[in-house]
């Protein structure tokens, strides 16, 4: 007999900005009591460090989180010039020091950006989450082992120096899944023959929210004591997936789908995920292809309460 999940059915998104100090998965569990959630999920570890966007995924919607884990991510970093240290942040102990350039302007310091702008090849931290084998790479790194990284294709679609001061600069990037700012940096500060690492990240985009949608925890736990719904600061699962096209289903095509099975419909389109819904509004995701004069859609994720 299966044991019955405490908690209750709460489905939707809810964005946190996310304080320093504390993980990712201790903010989803801290927002998961709050809500009386049964069920709950985060779309991409912050490191405790960083700050910022922070979308959960609770019931329904945990079923698109891999593909708001793979969407787009901007951040504001700072960068800390002429110190290189274990981890690539402030967290780790410093491992060289050199003297940051005397006639480092932003004039200078332009072109150099410019070289990591667009499709770049990026090898991860021994102190990043990826895994090797099974475990994090982290883990391997604190024993003392270094796991070879092959360097892995990524894309910076903007790199923007805000402000340079003595030996710090603050930047925005706005870049591909699977992004590390913490390498960015470091790279950043090789090129510039000083080494650099990250003093302080924040992330300022993910999945399309932005921190303008996002909620602080002590105003969650303000109208919990207050005996306020927090139900209501929820959206819908479809509003992570806007960058997707969407199609109307009726008649026998909404029921087929909805007993999981493919349709065709009329018209040619590109292959790839669309947005459904019925007449009760969002009933999930399906993959489409070209066939015979038409498109068949196959259901990949559909939502209950479609």
């Amino acid at each position: 007999m299966s044991r019955r999940r405490k908690g209750r059915d709460v489905n939707g998104i809810l964005v946190i900005d996310k304080p320093m100090d504390i993980t990712s998965n201790g903010i989803l569990q801290q927002v998961k009591r709050l809500f009386g959630a049964a069920k709950a999920g985060h779309t991409g570890a912050l490191d405790p460090l960083a700050t910022g966007v922070l979308p959960l995924c609770f019931g329904e919607a945990t079923k698109f989180s891999q593909m708001m884990l793979d969407s787009d991510k901007a951040y504001i970093a700072t960068a800390k010039l002429g110190v290189r240290t274990e981890t690539g942040d402030s967290e780790g102990a410093v491992v060289e020091e050199k003297p940051v350039p005397a006639e480092l302007t932003s004039d200078i310091l332009e072109p150099v950006l410019d070289r990591f702008r667009g499709d770049i090849q990026q090898v991860p931290s021994m102190y990043s989450a990826l895994k090797h084998q099974g475990r994090p790479l982290y883990e391997y790194a604190r024993e003392g082992i270094e796991v070879e990284r092959p360097a892995r294709p990524v894309t910076i679609y903007e790199l923007t120096l805000i402000e340079l001061r003595d030996d710090e600069m603050d930047i925005a990037v706005s870049c591909t899944k699977g992004t590390y700012i913490r390498s960015l940096v470091e790279d950043i500060g090789e090129a510039l023959g000083c080494g650099a690492h990250v003093t302080a990240l924040r992330r300022t985009m993910a999945s399309g929210f932005t921190l303008a949608d996002a909620c602080q925890v002590p105003t969650l736990e303000q109208m919990r004591e207050q005996g306020e719904s927090l139900d209501g600061l929820l959206v819908a699962p479809d509003a992570a997936l806007s960058m997707f096209p969407e199609q109307q289903l009726e008649g026998q095509a909404l029921v087929s789908i909805l007993n999981g099975q493919p349709v065709r419909i009329p018209g040619q389109s590109e292959e790839g995920f669309i947005r459904l819904y019925g007449d009760r509004g969002f009933i999930g995701l399906a993959e489409k292809f070209p066939e015979g004069g038409g498109t068949k859609l196959v259901p990949r994720r559909l939502v209950k309460s479609g």
